[in-house]
């Protein structure tokens, strides 16, 4: 696992800029907030999921994710029709909080075709693109917390 600047970014997972994370298992990905999400956003109170069976496009917001200071999008990392809902953080809101990459999870999405995916998958931020990303991130957030 990979930390940057304090951060858990595991290695074989896919991010999209708006801090949702992709773990790809053939043509189903399960979708998750990453570590920097979670310390960032606080203590997490309450999230709004989409329903099962619900068809989702890459980048579409599909849920909202409220902490005690604000209130996150859930961005669908890949496209495709969501399979499966985490039913224990309607319970237990706070898995995102202590276990961002396990249970934590958010949702599956099973992808439409794996030629699909894999053009999708090469939108997201993987690999060496990583550590620039939280470079930039934790930059921004120290903007914005000069301005506020």
């Amino acid at each position: 696992m990979a930390e940057i600047k304090g951060y858990n970014m595991p290695d074989e997972l896919y991010y999209h800029e708006e801090h949702s994370w992709a773990r790809v298992e053939g043509t189903k990905v399960t979708v998750g907030m990453t570590d920097m999400f979670q310390k960032e956003a606080g203590d997490i109170v309450f999230i709004d999921l989409p329903e099962e069976e619900d068809e989702v496009e890459q980048g579409e917001v599909c849920g909202k994710i409220q902490s005690r200071k604000w209130i996150g999008k859930l961005v669908a990392p890949v496209s495709g029709e969501i399979v499966e809902i985490n039913e224990d953080l309607e319970d237990d809101t706070t898995f995102i909080n202590s276990d961002p990459y396990g249970e934590g999870w958010i949702l599956v999405i099973e992808a439409e075709e794996e030629d699909g995916l894999a053009s999708e998958l090469g939108n997201l931020i993987h690999g060496d693109a990583v550590e620039d990303f939280i470079e930039r991130e934790v930059k921004r957030a120290e903007e914005e917390r000069e301005k506020g």
